[in-house]
């Protein structure tokens, strides 16, 4: 599938000079979830050549909504610091149950970067037995100058006046309203008319991508058509990553709304649904 690469053929790949792997981990902003320290985990064990993108901190840190797209100059800031150059081929990784190397590959293509994402993460790899380095990464650098977008994003404005299919990647609790949203300013339920199709459904029970076929279905059975225009949202931008890249995977372009559950249900004035 286009986009998503084994961990078998990583592991070919590794030492190629145009090869840049890095480590998508990013700590959940959920009020009461557990909490994850990406550089830690990325010192105690990453996969060899690998640098940490550090996704907590690419972000927009002026915008009080948490994990929104960052300003183009950070963006271009951080890549350079990377080593990014525009013949760099680019597979990311994640260690998240929320499988934040999508939201990573999101971002990337908001500016113009194409990158592939890594079927499996850190555990994955280490069960196969594939090597693994310790220690900060190596630092480098490079000239980098952002692209043209060749994602979509969609703001509030755009939301409250989009006639386009809205499916949603939260829980189906916290869909529904039968759960209350874990930040107290947030009210419970989802935009009218959205649909559900919570992030977990994408992936085998062993945490791999589901085939294209089964992709499919999942769309089919939510009422989502993907041959017309849809954006994704979830609790903050970043599941519905998920959903845009499994569109992706099956060969659709789709938008995400960027600030999501925590923008719109903390306004006074937008409609809130309950139920299914």
């Amino acid at each position: 599938m286009d986009g998503l690469i084994t961990t078998e053929a990583l592991a070919g790949m590794l030492g190629a000079p145009d090869l840049l792997v890095l480590d998508a981990t990013y700590t959940s902003t959920i009020p009461g979830a557990a909490k994850q320290d990406p550089r830690a985990e990325f010192e105690a064990g990453h996969i060899p050549g690998a640098r940490l993108l550090d996704l907590d901190t690419l972000v927009d840190a002026e915008n009080p909504l948490p994990s929104m797209l960052p300003r183009r100059s950070v963006f271009e800031d951080r890549m350079a610091q990377l080593g990014v150059m525009g013949t760099t081929r680019i597979v990311l990784y994640d260690n998240s149950p929320h499988h934040t190397a999508c939201r990573a590959w999101w971002v990337l293509r908001m500016f113009g970067v194409h990158a592939e994402i890594l079927d499996g993460n850190m555990g994955h790899w280490r069960a196969e037995g594939r090597p693994v380095e310790t220690g900060p990464h190596a630092t480098a650098s490079s000239s980098f100058t952002a692209g043209a977008p060749v994602a979509q994003i969609r703001t509030l404005d755009d939301m409250r006046m989009t006639t386009e299919q809205i499916v949603d990647a939260r829980s189906a609790a916290r869909f529904t309203g039968a759960e209350p949203d874990a930040r107290p300013e947030c009210a419970a339920g989802h935009i009218p008319g959205s649909k559900n199709i919570p992030s977990g459904r994408f992936f085998q029970p062993d945490g791999h991508w589901l085939r294209p076929d089964a992709l499919r279905v999942l769309f089919d059975e939510a009422g989502v058509d993907l041959t017309k225009p849809l954006v994704a949202t979830c609790g903050s931008g970043i599941t519905a990553a998920i959903i845009v890249f499994a569109a992706h995977l099956l060969g659709h372009e789709i938008a995400l709304y960027d600030g999501s559950w925590t923008e719109w249900g903390a306004q006074p004035d937008t409609a809130k649904a309950l139920g299914a």
